[in-house]
């Protein structure tokens, strides 16, 4: 091997970067030198070509090693027993002065003499030696966020203590519970504007409740551009710590009913024209809707702002506990006058100095206003869903828009020259690039993960399970390097103890379960990881039946969410008659020839699932679509899985994807609206009873019987 070579892997491992991975194909992928060298300079490092590497190296070594604790360090179940400090050998004093500051202000001090304590690990650089010692603590201390410094020789270093239970949160009770998923986008009733709104949700909950179901679960309802140019994904939200005010509904804002100008605007006949264009639209127009939902809230929003009210104090108050809002508010504003990325504006307003001449003030209020409403009213379904015994099952998406709030407010800890995506695999043979930057791996440690519990709490609040994108993404994330193709990506390593510790304690504090969206193709240890550590992992069964020519299904796991696929799947009946395969070929994902193969594969598993739910009673004469659909939903049903959710539009056998992966012009992805109102489907008989039955099964009503079938299939 080249000396330079076995530098430049060297230092990539010192900087957590993979310097190889195995495909779908369990082929080994070793990293290519260019790409190295992008990535390690993207994480700071100071490299422009092979020359750099010998400085580059030293240094990086000299950063790891002169740090005398690390900057996070993990306590399980508050057992702080030792921690590693590391010090050059020219300090021989062993008399270190401890401060323990606990999250409460509670502070404890001691001395500690490690003369006795030997050296675990010996290290030298540039000619300087440095020892390693573990030194003794044997503290127990409160679940939460603490600081501990260490001083010695004048050398002093603070670390954040992350006291965690070992497990995240789980409810005491075993019982089944289930739920239906709907994208709010979909969900459509003769009262709203064209789309779901909040006041949609909440009466969904009270339908899905009274129907005995136990969560609704939604795709992340996060703010998203809506401007031009307009990107409505809730998957690359402006930012991860505001509401999407689009889903508001207008007409139960406080305000309406005092604003004449507001009312004689939704009263007039171009506004309820325009209303009755989008209610008849198959799809969701973002940019129109939007556009006519703000001529009114921004009537309302000088309406409030003019008036001194009980309610304008409440929203001071409410101001004045999320600082940030401010920031976001004249952050949109800029943008709006602006009218460009935060990328291309002058230095002074990339680096967030401010000034009110910046930005209209009109529209700063009306960023903050509609926050404000947007929280009441997601506050709103909130309780009445509690009070129906529904909880909230939210999405916490993996990435925020590269142009968004998030990596201008906090575009240090943001990596810059990158984006995440994934390895070419059978599907996507060229890779997938997600077009958002990765966060830092150091930065967020040193800024003691601050922006992650900010995110997780602004979703916990309200949400009673919460799922987190890809939840390998704790583990390590596939770096794409912007001049490069995405099959030239590596992965980095984050510290995944860290980032399920936080999981824990915030899980904990909210009463909240976490789910890992964990399928694809995952590496052994993080699953071992999410069992470790209490997170329900997903059992979707288009997963389980891709490719598979066996007879047999696997019982999905009892800690587990249970699904028959996910919004970026087709649906059940589109599954079924193949025409997924076929809007695949003709959005160019597969090739014809692939296509074929496809349809060849499906027809066996078709016929072995058909096989597997007759031998357990589940499906009596013809295989149709909707007698197949029960027959599955049965299953998992009586599984002993935690929660079953139902995609509604599989109650009605639809065939059109909400999303396909990987497409952009190809698909209407995230716009279309369900083909039932929520008026309809909530009176279908066929549906009742399917649901009817979903609460039996998941009651226990028979589910021993399924499981006894089940388990005397599996060993026939």
């Amino acid at each position: 091997m080249p000396a330079e070579t076995g530098l430049l892997l060297k230092l990539a491992q010192l900087y957590g970067i993979q310097t190889a991975y195995y495909g779908s194909d369990r082929k080994r992928n070793p990293a290519q030198a260019e790409s190295l060298l992008a990535i390690m300079k993207s994480l700071g490092a100071p490299v422009s070509s092979l020359n750099d590497l010998p400085l580059a190296y030293y240094a990086r070594k000299r950063w790891l090693y002169q740090r005398i604790i690390e900057p996070v360090i993990v306590a399980w179940d508050g057992k702080l027993e030792s921690i590693i400090v590391r010090l050059p050998s020219t300090i021989t004093g062993n008399l270190y002065n401890i401060r323990l500051i606990l999250e409460d202000g509670t502070q404890s001090e001691w001395q500690l003499s490690a003369g006795d304590v030997p050296a675990i690990r010996r290290m030298e650089v540039d000619n300087s030696v440095y020892y390693e010692k573990k030194l003794p603590l044997n503290k127990k201390i409160p679940l939460g966020y603490h600081h501990l410094t260490i001083e010695t020789h004048g050398h002093r270093a603070e670390t954040l203590i992350l006291s965690a239970p070992v497990k995240a949160y789980i409810t005491s009770n075993n019982e089944r519970q289930w739920g239906v998923f709907m994208p709010l986008y979909s969900l459509h009733s003769r009262q709203n504007w064209g789309t779901g709104n909040f006041s949609d949700m909440k009466e969904f909950t009270g339908w899905v409740g009274g129907s005995g179901g136990n969560s609704i679960a939604t795709l992340p309802l996060l703010a998203t551009f809506l401007e031009k140019p307009c990107e409505p994904s809730p998957y690359l939200p402006v930012s991860k710590l505001f509401w999407n005010e689009f889903f508001i509904d207008v007409t139960r804002v406080p305000e309406l009913p005092e604003c004449p100008d507001a009312q004689v605007r939704i009263d007039s006949l171009s506004f309820q024209q325009a209303v009755a264009s989008f209610r008849r639209a198959r799809l969701v127009d973002y940019f129109q809707q939007m556009a006519l939902k703000r001529t009114v809230l921004a009537k309302l929003c000088q309406r409030f702002f003019s008036n001194d009210s009980t309610r304008y104090r409440n929203f001071m108050q409410f101001i004045a506990h999320h600082p940030d809002m401010e920031e976001y508010a004249r952050f949109r504003a800029v943008m709006e006058k602006q009218n460009k990325p935060w990328h291309q504006w002058q230095n002074r307003l990339q680096n967030g100095n401010l000034k009110t001449s910046d930005y209209d003030e009109q529209t700063r209020q009306y960023h903050l206003y509609v926050q404000w409403l947007a929280h009441e009213q997601i506050c709103d379904v909130t309780q009445h869903a509690s009070g129906k015994g529904v909880r909230l099952y939210l999405d916490l998406p993996l990435g925020t828009h590269p142009d968004g709030f998030d990596t201008w407010r906090y575009r240090d800890i943001f990596v810059n020259g990158v984006s995440v995506g994934a390895p070419p695999d059978t599907v996507f043979t060229r890779g997938q690039n997600w077009t958002f930057p990765p966060l830092h791996p150091d930065s967020i440690r040193e800024t003691g993960y601050a922006y992650v519990i900010a995110y997780l709490r602004h979703h916990l609040q309200f949400a009673k399970t919460l799922r987190i994108d890809h939840i390998m993404g704790l583990h390590r994330l596939f770096f794409i390097p912007i001049e490069l193709k995405s099959s030239q990506g590596m992965y980095v390593r984050y510290h995944p103890e860290e980032l399920y510790a936080i999981l824990s304690i915030e899980s904990h504090r909210h009463q909240s379960a976490i789910v890992g969206e964990d399928l694809g193709i995952v590496p052994r240890v993080v699953r071992a990881t999410m069992n470790h550590h209490g997170l329900q992992r997903m059992w979707v069964m288009h997963y389980e039946l891709a490719g598979n020519t066996q007879p047999l299904l696997s019982n999905p796991h009892p800690h587990s969410v249970v699904s028959l696929n996910t919004h970026d799947m087709p649906p059940f009946a589109s599954f079924w008659t193949g025409q997924d395969i076929t809007d695949r070929a003709r959005t160019g994902i597969i090739t014809e020839a692939m296509a074929r193969k496809e349809r060849a594969i499906r027809a066996i598993v078709k016929k072995r699932l058909v096989n597997f739910l007759k031998k357990r009673g589940l499906l009596s004469g013809q295989p149709d679509t909707s007698a197949v659909l029960k027959g599955c939903l049965s299953f998992l049903a009586a599984s002993r899985s935690r929660l079953l959710l139902v995609n509604m539009e599989d109650l009605w056998l639809e065939t059109n994807a909400q999303n396909i992966p990987s497409t952009t012009t190809e698909h209407p992805n995230w716009l279309r609206k369900a083909r039932l109102s929520f008026e309809s489907f909530c009176q279908m008989p066929q549906i009742a009873t399917i649901l009817r039955e979903i609460n039996r099964l998941r009651s226990g009503e028979g589910s021993e019987r399924v499981a006894r079938e089940t388990e005397k299939g599996n060993h026939a």
